[in-house]
């Protein structure tokens, strides 16, 4: 059992609010930019970027917004734990990536050539 047990009605209601209030800022945001078209574009973007970022600050504080918090932390974590390739390898995997793909185009420009003869020969054209 959770060591929270509070009435998850009331927190349910509370993040629906919450979820409903992202949505009008961001419906504020898209709207406001649309019709206050003749306002300079500066203040524009300033205004969509400040409702965007109320509507992320909101969501942060919702139970889905709490855990994607947590998943972009313990993400970070993780990709400081990778060991990535130093460059010399990461120099020859890129040469054997071009080699095969020079390769493989030949091939392919080979069997075009051999069926585009092929069909030639068939039809007669």
């Amino acid at each position: 059992m959770k060591a929270n047990a509070e009435t998850p009605d009331s927190s349910n209601a509370a993040d629906m609010f919450k979820w409903l209030l992202v949505i009008v800022l961001l419906a504020a945001a898209v709207v406001g930019n649309y019709l206050l078209g003749e306002m300079s574009v500066v203040l524009r973007a300033a205004g969509v970027v400040v409702l965007i970022a109320a509507a992320g600050g909101i969501a942060a504080f919702t139970a889905k917004g709490k855990a994607a918090i947590t998943f972009a932390r313990e993400s970070r974590m993780e990709v400081r734990k990778v060991v990535w390739p130093t460059r010399q390898e990461t120099m020859q995997t890129t040469f054997i990536v071009l080699a095969v793909t020079v390769i493989m185009a030949l091939v392919l420009w080979g069997i075009d050539g051999v069926m585009v003869r092929l069909v030639r020969l068939v039809t007669g054209v």
